[in-house]
């Protein structure tokens, strides 16, 4: 039996979220029905992350097992003649038994991009969430320091508790303004600290952690964005996250501005 990985990228818009669900059309359903053209066999997949409905990803990460023998380069091309357009197999791998796309994960970076303009672009209304009120992204990134490290996230988790712990740790939390967002990889911040002024209509949100809560990063946004707008502090952030309370904590952003960006795992 072969262990397969799966980088995938997705637009998350017209899904009801990674997981199989009743309600609408899933990434997974797509991704396993492919599989099960292709190798004419079953396989469950495992994934990284459960994104939800609305959310998309430039490097989702799963698994399945398979007695298959096509090469990985034919599974890749095989599997992207049976999906939609909408998803795109990055790279396919055998990878040892013991690798699972979900327990082998060490960590996760999510980016949220905002526009900040008071003119909204019609064609990246489902990519972007529209901000349209002066943003000051230095406050926000300095009130975002205030999360870095070990704590217990409850105040940004929405219906707690939905896991057996909300102890999570942060290990980076970057805003940054900037005229245009790369969509592949990692933010380079000599590049865009020459674009930090508020004629660049872009604010992205970069958040890397062990793990995250549901809703946990939209929360954040969220909170940070009453921050942008001078309603709080990096004081207030610190007693919201102290406090352990999600309704002191702002609202939830939409879903359309969050990708999950990259999942590592060890060498």
């Amino acid at each position: 039996m072969r262990n397969i990985k799966l980088t995938l990228a997705y637009d998350g818009s017209e899904y009801a979220g990674w997981q199989v669900q009743p309600n609408g059309p899933s990434v997974q359903a797509c991704v396993e029905k492919a599989i099960e053209q292709l190798t004419q066999q079953r396989s469950p997949v495992l994934v990284a992350g459960r994104t939800d409905a609305g959310v998309h990803a430039l490097g989702q990460v799963a698994s399945f097992q398979t007695e298959s023998a096509i090469p990985c380069k034919n599974l890749q091309t095989g599997l992207q003649r049976f999906l939609p357009e909408s998803i795109c197999v990055r790279e396919v791998r055998e990878v040892p038994p013991d690798f699972h796309a979900t327990y082998s994960a060490i960590q996760k970076r999510y980016r949220y991009v905002i526009h900040n303009s008071a003119v909204p672009y019609p064609f990246l209304k489902k990519y972007v969430s529209e901000f349209g009120r002066p943003l000051d992204s230095d406050r926000m990134h300095a009130a975002g320091q205030q999360l870095l490290g070990q704590h217990d996230f409850r105040c940004f988790e929405s219906h707690y508790p939905n896991k057996a712990t909300s102890v999570r740790t942060i290990t980076e939390l970057t805003v940054q303004r900037t005229g245009v967002w790369p969509v592949w990889g990692v933010l380079e911040q000599a590049h865009l600290s020459m674009e930090n002024s508020t004629s660049a209509e872009f604010i992205t949100v970069d958040v890397v952690a062990d793990g995250f809560l549901y809703n946990m990063v939209r929360a954040i946004v969220g909170t940070l964005l009453d921050v942008g707008v001078g309603r709080w502090t990096s004081n207030d952030v610190q007693k919201i996250l102290t406090g352990m309370d999600r309704s002191q904590a702002g609202p939830t952003a939409p879903a359309c501005g969050l990708y999950l960006v990259q999942v590592d795992y060890p060498e």
